[in-house]
Formats: C-alpha cells, sequence, structure tokens
C-alpha cells in the first residue's frame, strides 16, 4: 500500500536521524544489497538450535567460565549435591556502541513511530482523556503481570483497587505493578538523564506491600538464572554474575539517556539488555518492560497516552522469549522485528480502543436521558472509565458534593442501565459500569491475538 506523504516525510526525517548525529554515528542505515554488510555478518550462523545456544560467538556478549559450589544438603538425587561449572553470558556494553539496521527495519522503526505520534497527537473523542490514559496504563500492567503468571481479570483488578483484599496476593501484585508504571512514566518528564537510582526506585514501588517488599530497590548480590530448578545446572539462560550488574545497569542507564537514536529503536535494544543483564531477585520483566514506557515519554513519542505493548508480548510469549534469545545470540533484526511490530499494533490498537469507550460513553449518555451539562449524571458517566466501580461515598468525592446527590446519581444510572449493583467483598455495596469490562476483553483478545507476518517482514 502506498503511503501518504506525511508518513514518507517522518520516514524519511527518521532514517535521516538514524544515520548521523551530532555527537556521534549512532545507527548506520545500509541498503539491503549490500552484501555482507556488517549486520549481516553480525547474523551469520548464530541461529537459536536449543536451550543452550553459541552465545560465545554472538557479537551481543560472551560467555564465561564460572564454579557452582557441591551442596550436601540440597534437595534430590547425587547430581543436585554435586558441583559443577557452568557459562554465564556477559552483555556487550551498549553506551556508546553504534549499531546497524537494515533498511526494512529503519522503515519499520519510523512507522512505529509514527503510529505513537498519531495516537498522542489526535485529540481522543472520549469526555476524559486522564480515563483513556489511566485504563491504557492499567491494561499495560494487567498483560506485563501476566506474562510473569500473575494472571486476573479487569473486573477483578477493579474490584481489588475499590476494596484492596490482602489475602488476593496476584491482585496486591498487579495493583503494585500499576503504581510502579505510574511513578515510571512520571520518571520519564523529571530526569534528564536516568540513572540506577531511577530504575531501582521503580524496583522498589514494585514490591513495595507485597511479601517480597525485602527485595524492592535492591540489586540481586547473587547468581540468579531462567529455567531449571534449585540450580544453574539445566538452566535456560544464565544471567552475567552479580559483581558485574552494576556497571551493566549504569551502562545501560547511559545509553537510555542518549537522544540521538530513534525512540522506538533505543526502547527495543534497552529493553533486551536489561533482561539480559536481570538486574534483580525477582521483577526483572515489569521493571524492564517499565524501561519501554520511561523511554517512549522520555523521548517525546507518548506524552500523553502509553500504547500497552506488554499486551501484545503476552499475546504470543513464546515469540517474545524467542526474539530476546535472538538479540543474545546476535540476530537483532529478529528481535527489531518482534518489538517494533509490538509497539505499532499497542499504539494503533490503543486509538481504535479509544473510539470504542467513547461510543460506549455515548450511549451511556442517551440512555440516561442526555443530562445537562455539567449535572451530576454526565459527569459521573465522563469519570466512569476511570473509575468503573463505585459506591456512594466515592461517587460524592468524584462528584466533589454531598453523598446525597451522590445517591440520586447513582439511581438514576442505575435505573437507565448504565450501572448495576456488584458484589465488593462482604459489606460493600457498589456500582459497576455496565459494557467497560466487556470492552476490554475485546481489547485485550484483538491485541493479544497472534499474528503470522510481523510488521516489516514479507
Amino acid at each position: 500500500m502506498k503511503q501518504s506523504e506525511p508518513e514518507l516525510d517522518f520516514a524519511e526525517t527518521v532514517l535521516c536521524r538514524a544515520r548521523f548525529s551530532a555527537r556521534r554515528t549512532t545507527i548506520a542505515y545500509a541498503q539491503d544489497d549490500v552484501p555482507r554488510s556488517r549486520y549481516q555478518s553480525y547474523t551469520a550462523n548464530f541461529g537459536y538450535t536449543s536451550c543452550h545456544p553459541n552465545f560465545d560467538r554472538s557479537p551481543r556478549g560472551h560467555v564465561i567460565q564460572r564454579h557452582w559450589d557441591a551442596r550436601p544438603d540440597a534437595l534430590g538425587g547425587r547430581s543436585a549435591r554435586r558441583g559443577f561449572d557452568f557459562q554465564a553470558y556477559v552483555p556487550a556494553q551498549v553506551a556508546d556502541e553504534d549499531f546497524l539496521l537494515p533498511s526494512h527495519i529503519a522503515a519499520a522503526g519510523a512507522k512505529a513511530e509514527l503510529a505513537c505520534r498519531e495516537l498522542n497527537a489526535v485529540p481522543q473523542p472520549l469526555a476524559n482523556l486522564e480515563a483513556l490514559a489511566r485504563q491504557l496504563l492499567r491494561s499495560e500492567s494487567v498483560a506485563s503481570s501476566r506474562i510473569e503468571g500473575l494472571v486476573l481479570s479487569h473486573r477483578r483488578l477493579a474490584k481489588a483497587a475499590f476494596a484492596p483484599n490482602a489475602r488476593d496476593i496476584t491482585a496486591q501484585g498487579v495493583l503494585a505493578n500499576i503504581a510502579a508504571l505510574e511513578r515510571a512514566v512520571a520518571l520519564a518528564g523529571e530526569v534528564d538523564e536516568l540513572k540506577r537510582d531511577d530504575l531501582l526506585e521503580v524496583h522498589r514501588i514494585l514490591f513495595a506491600g507485597t511479601r517480597d517488599e525485602r527485595f524492592g530497590g535492591l540489586l540481586r548480590e547473587e547468581q540468579n538464572w531462567i529455567g531449571g530448578a534449585a540450580s544453574p545446572r539445566n538452566a535456560e539462560f544464565i544471567p552475567p554474575p552479580h559483581e558485574l550488574v552494576p556497571e551493566l545497569v549504569d551502562d545501560l542507564c547511559a545509553f537510555s539517556s542518549r537522544e540521538d537514536i530513534p525512540g522506538v529503536i533505543q526502547a527495543a535494544i534497552a529493553h533486551a539488555q536489561f533482561e539480559t543483564i536481570h538486574p534483580f531477585h525477582d521483577g526483572n520483566g515489569r521493571v524492564g518492560r517499565a524501561l519501554i514506557l520511561i523511554i517512549l515519554r522520555r523521548r517525546g513519542l507518548t506524552p500523553r497516552y502509553v500504547p500497552p505493548v506488554s499486551l501484545v508480548l503476552a499475546g504470543n510469549a513464546d515469540r517474545y522469549i524467542a526474539g530476546l534469545t535472538s538479540w543474545r545470540d546476535g540476530d537483532e533484526q529478529d528481535w527489531f522485528t518482534v518489538f517494533l511490530d509490538a509497539v505499532h499494533r499497542a499504539a494503533t490498537g490503543a486509538g481504535e480502543f479509544a473510539g470504542r469507550v467513547a461510543e460506549l460513553q455515548s450511549h451511556w449518555i442517551e440512555r440516561a436521558g442526555n443530562p445537562r451539562r455539567n449535572s451530576g449524571p454526565l459527569r459521573l458517566i465522563e469519570l466512569l472509565p476511570s473509575q468503573p466501580i463505585v459506591n456512594v461515598k466515592t461517587a460524592a468525592q468524584l462528584l466533589s458534593g454531598s453523598e446525597e446527590r451522590a445517591r440520586l446519581t447513582i439511581q438514576r444510572l442505575e435505573n437507565a442501565g448504565v450501572l448495576r449493583q456488584t458484589a465488593v467483598g462482604r459489606r460493600n455495596r457498589a456500582w459497576e459500569c455496565v459494557g467497560l469490562f466487556d470492552l476490554l476483553d475485546r481489547f485485550e483478545r484483538e491485541l493479544g491475538a497472534r499474528r503470522r507476518t510481523p510488521l516489516g517482514t514479507k
């Protein structure tokens, strides 16, 4: 399909910015027909063939030999108690690295950036724009948490936010992730350069009030691994030793603070590097995906609305993990393809979701009898997408009025079919808005559905 002139102009701008930098040459743009380019030499013969790829030959890093001490008290058979040697992967530092992009990847990056800008540039039809921003951030949090095994519905999340239940560990974990993402997005507008302490703060908020709170805001101080059991013997991936983590995180922060790289490409590299370092005891995936939002907001691509990239990645988690493995194995192109497709789909899908929520609000207004401007019913309808469960007390706070006014407003909207009673805890009498959770479920199904042909491939 032929691109419109504004899209071509934007793509050319990004490609020019990718080729040249006032500070350094950062992204070298190569024609696809250049034989044996540096990029091609990077990716040749480094395919992922098993759970233990040949990382020692990858330009993205190297392996180092480590020893696991014998543990006589370890559970399992004799092999579980014996010591053994293993190889940990140490990523190459990226703060000052030059990268080479094939033209189709550079074009896909431009297309993903354009989708982010369009989502944020076009006035959304919602009566309350904060409602859209909050729901997109919640969708990002739910999806990012789902990748880590924390699964719950939007209705359950809304009820947990309305009436916190300490026994619902999953809900508390996702609510903490929302708080961490909110802080991450705020940080992007507060700091000139990203520092290690900023990431530690996001991590601390992620675990505040959870059973693992003691690990919050602390880099790991021991070897970790992905997969396997009580030791790294059969691990799928072994990150760098803990003593190398502080320097690697500082290098990553320096890279994330650069402004001479297209934003979506920078976010792709930073996320892959973060997941490779795996700097924390737990929460690496969620903080790593928060880093994506930090970079997109910091680079001016998402000043109001963040696309729920994790929603797309969660829809095909195996492909997401395979893309990260490809990055470590030297196949940057495969990872860029996965990531840029996710950003583009998340941004375009978010715009469509905004339109559907606006249509739902219009339907509510009609059912409520087209209440007059500045009236309680209209004002509450405007706020329902960001506060989908209310009671008399919370409605009074939202409307800045008395509880009697709030009760009458809820009664009118309930009679109109805009609100319906729902059970929240044992004693809380509350109402939920009709139709919003169905829209959120549809949004997740559509955006998280697998696609056979990612953006930028044939």
